[in-house]
This record gives structure tokens, C-alpha cells and sequence, in this order.
């Protein structure tokens, strides 16, 4: 059985008006980046676009760089989410696989209320060809591996600094996860459910991608 993270408390009048206004910043932030360009798109147009000042923008975000970051960091929240509440019997791995796949639903549902998927795939296409952004995603996926390898430590009672196997353990599962969301960005099913099936047939193949050969019956096959 999937344990999922508990929700978050039910919002105020109050909350609920920011939360739309911090969502219309995010879509219309991203529609402008992906239509013109990271670099061509300024934080006016963004708050111009939403009617709210400039002001209102640096309330909600530090810059354009956080908002283009800001639907994947709420992915990856959900993922280290549920991987913190995975049944410690199970292994590193397997934990990892678990968590990535059991967080869909509530991927889904996040996304959803902000961006429509084909907003979220061409963001993530924006962000692989923009070198400023690419530079801070490859930052951020080093700061934030370093983080799950120190969840599974703890998980598994080791000193991550003296036992090299929850970095590797967490290098090898992000790079399948950088594959198919390479593969998924280029394919022709741009949905969540297609880069949730592709994603459980990659992580499949992770073990016999690490076996001493691979010669014998194809992958799949």
C-alpha cells in the first residue's frame, strides 16, 4: 500500500486570494519564457500581464529565475515527501522507485492547478536550451541529490560521509530520471501519464543496466 504525504491544511479567504495570484505569476512567467524567451522577458511584463505592480512580483518571488524553477521545486517536494514516508524495509532503491512513482498522482494534481501539462513540457524543453537556466538546473539537481542521499543515510543508519553508497545509489537513480525526462521532452506523448510509464520502464532496466554483462536477451525482449 502507497502511504501518501499528508495535505496541506485548508486555506483562509486570504491564503487562498495569494495562492491564486502566486499561480497566475507562475503560468503567465512561464507562457512568457517559453513564447519569447528566458532572457527577452522582463519582470514587468510578468506583473503587467497578472495586474499587479512589480512590488507584488518580489513579494511572491526573488526573481525571474525562482519562478521559472518554481513548478519543479514543488515536484521534487513532492517526491522527497513521499520518499521520507516509504516503509523502511524497503531498500534504497527500490524506496526511491516508490516514491517517484507513488508522488505521481499528487504531481499531477500540482501542475495541474497551475500550468497545463503542454506549459509544463515546453518549460522543461525552455530550461534544457537556455544556458542561464540550465547552468541553475544542473546546480539545483546536485543540491537536491545531495539531500536524498542524506534521507537514505538516515533511512539506512549511515554516516553518508564515510559510506559512498547513498550518493551512488541516488546518482545512478537521478541520471535514469534526467534520461526520460530528456526522452519524454523529444517524444510524441506529452503527457504525465506517458512520462510516468516511461519513467517505471526505465527505473525497470536500472538493475540489469548494472549487471557485469549485458549480453544475452535484450532489455525487454
Amino acid at each position: 500500500m502507497t502511504v501518501r504525504a499528508p495535505g496541506p491544511p485548508a486555506l483562509g479567504l486570504r491564503e487562498r486570494k495569494k495562492q491564486r495570484t502566486r499561480d497566475a505569476l507562475i503560468r503567465v512567467a512561464l507562457e512568457l519564457f517559453t513564447e519569447q524567451g528566458y532572457e527577452r522577458t522582463t519582470v514587468d511584463e510578468i506583473a503587467d500581464a497578472v495586474e499587479v505592480s512589480q512590488r507584488t512580483f518580489f513579494r511572491y518571488f526573488s526573481s525571474k529565475e525562482e519562478v521559472a524553477f518554481a513548478v519543479q521545486r514543488m515536484v521534487e517536494e513532492e517526491f522527497v515527501r513521499s520518499l521520507a514516508l516509504r516503509p523502511p524495509e524497503e531498500g534504497p532503491l527500490d524506496a526511491m522507485r516508490n516514491a517517484v512513482l507513488g508522488s505521481w498522482d499528487g504531481v499531477g494534481e500540482v501542475i495541474d492547478r497551475i500550468v497545463p501539462v503542454d506549459l509544463y513540457l515546453r518549460t522543461f524543453l525552455m530550461i534544457e536550451s537556455t544556458p542561464a537556466l540550465l547552468a541553475v538546473h544542473l546546480r539545483r539537481s546536485s543540491e537536491m541529490e545531495e539531500g536524498v542521499a542524506r534521507l537514505l543515510a538516515e533511512r539506512e543508519g549511515l554516516d553518508v560521509d564515510a559510506d559512498p553508497r547513498p550518493r551512488i545509489a541516488v546518482a545512478a537513480f537521478c541520471g535514469v530520471m534526467r534520461v526520460t525526462g530528456q526522452i519524454w521532452g523529444k517524444g510524441t506523448d506529452p503527457t504525465l501519464e506517458g512520462i510516468r510509464n516511461l519513467t517505471e520502464r526505465y527505473l525497470d532496466q536500472l538493475g540489469p543496466a548494472l549487471a557485469p554483462h549485458w549480453r544475452g536477451p535484450r532489455a525487454g525482449g
